[in-house]
């Protein structure tokens, strides 16, 4: 059995063994943490040992417009995404280790030519700090919880001429520091949109002690002369387009539950689903993505979900994440439902906005969230990997398109670590799967995962037919 607590405080000592670099500034900005931990047989018969082998932050998502063709920018930066990324190259340097006859912690051959499983006693646990943003945050309020409570998307209010995302706008692709001083063209979040934000505030879920409230929920009436009137804590993730809206009533009706949402970026629209969405088509498809599932027998899903302390509904959490795909059928071989058992730490991640609040100090500007993303995987080579607007934290405008300046997470990476583990395979250990000269992009190799599109397949015809489907322009590189 996984102990909530045991698996926040593993992951919360991991990222204090981190470096500095991209990690917020105590008590003026907040980020949201996110990992993935191995969990394995121990020495002890009786006993499983625990490991994080994937850890992200972040909170940031770029615009439509900055999106690249060449693959080489990373679009999502939020912590789920990030963690889940990083934990793809962990699996990839597993793979090289297992088909270069290396003894491999996760995998271990299968009875199909090419393919892997994983090993005995291993399984995959998730970790967030935070409610996922869009559908899970559509939480219930109750005495503890009241509107106007940080949410992991900010609701972005569009300004005239922002010029939509900052993606090459200043000199340095750095983090966005928010004082008096920043660059205007800086899209940035007021103070009062947090309410909805990317944050986590882990100590507000069960404490009934009143947290601070956008100015838009202020009232002047007191506490006992308020009606009390049922509500919903608010999501800034937007519906996605073509598809039923939120209503936008007073209380409990402000929002449509069940929906599929797009994250609302910094000023301009994205295309990138909310982490909810993301959470419960990875409990279809894995998560793995479509390169990996060239090499295995069956899909890798998480068998836990572990929430930090913040507000949070066991029933959104499992509406969000579970019930909305609880009917796909038909799915091919080596895929399946996965229900996983959905947890909650009393522990909260230090470095919350709830936190930042509590710390801060007359003269440090507003409480903002951190502009870098980090991450850390498990890895040989460059485990740490800090990024700012999609790209590499600190390059210069001008040495944007260089390989320098792109994340090890970003498409492009990732697709050429899996064509290095497609070399290092020996040609008759190839899976079938990969046994043909017409694979030259990205596209192709994905395409080619048929098994894995059919099972996307139908996830979109019986559970999510609005999931916007990417354009393929972007995904040609090679």
């Amino acid at each position: 059995m996984i102990d909530a607590d045991e698996v926040a405080k593993l992951c919360y000592k991991c990222f204090n063994q981190l470096p500095k670099r991209g990690k917020p500034e105590a008590g003026r900005e907040w980020t949201l943490l996110a990992a993935v931990v191995k969990v394995h047989p121990g020495r002890s018969s009786d006993a499983a040992e625990m490991e994080v082998v994937s850890m992200g932050t972040g909170t940031k998502c770029i615009g439509q417009a900055a999106m690249s063709p060449r693959g080489d920018v990373l679009n999502d930066s939020h912590a789920e995404v990030i963690a889940r990324r990083g934990c793809v190259r962990y699996l990839m340097e597993e793979l090289h280790k297992a088909v270069g006859g290396r003894s491999s912690a996760v995998f271990r051959p299968s009875d199909q030519r090419g393919r892997w499983k994983l090993q005995p006693g291993v399984s995959f646990v998730f970790f967030t700090s935070h409610t996922p943003c869009g559908d899970a945050s559509i939480i219930p309020v109750t005495d503890s919880l009241q509107p106007g409570q940080a949410q992991p998307c900010h609701p972005v209010t569009p300004v005239a001429n922002r010029g939509g995302t900052d993606a090459g706008s200043s000199l340095k692709r750095k983090a966005e520091e928010p004082n008096e001083g920043r660059n205007s063209k800086l899209p940035h979040l007021e103070e009062q949109e947090t309410k909805d934000g990317g944050s986590e505030n882990p100590e507000d879920r069960n404490e009934a002690k009143p947290h601070p409230r956008a100015p838009s929920e202020l009232q002047t009436d007191s506490a006992e002369e308020r009606p009390q009137i049922p509500d919903v804590l608010r999501t800034g993730a937007k519906c996605v387009p073509g598809g039923p809206a939120d209503p936008r009533l007073s209380g409990p009706g402000y929002h449509s539950a069940g929906l599929l949402r797009v994250k609302p970026g910094r000023g301009e629209p994205t295309v990138s689903l909310s982490c909810s969405d993301k959470l419960c088509r990875w409990g279809v498809l894995g998560f793995q993505g479509a390169l990996l599932s060239h090499y295995l027998e069956e899909a890798l899903y998480f068998s836990t979900v572990v929430v930090g302390k913040c507000p949070y509904s066991a029933g959104a959490m499992r509406r969000a994440v579970i019930d909305r795909c609880s009917h796909v059928s038909e799915l091919p071989s080596g895929f399946s439902l996965c229900s996983p058992v959905l947890l909650q730490s009393s522990l909260e991640f230090p470095f919350s906005q709830n936190q930042a609040r509590l710390q801060h100090r007359p003269g440090q500007g507003r409480v903002s969230p951190c502009g870098a993303a980090i991450s850390w995987c498990n890895v040989t080579e460059q485990p740490l990997d800090v990024t700012a607007n999609g790209f590499k934290h600190g390059v210069t405008k001008k040495a944007l398109n260089a390989p320098a300046a792109r994340s090890r997470l970003c498409k492009l990476e990732l697709f050429h670590s899996f064509l290095t583990l497609v070399k290092t395979t020996d040609p008759s250990s190839l899976p079938d799967s990969l046994r043909t000269a017409e694979l030259k992009t990205y596209w192709d190799y994905k395409q080619a995962s048929q098994p894995y599109q059919q099972a996307w397949q139908q996830l979109c015809r019986q559970a999510f037919p609005l999931w916007p489907r990417s354009d393929r322009s972007l995904l040609l590189f090679q």
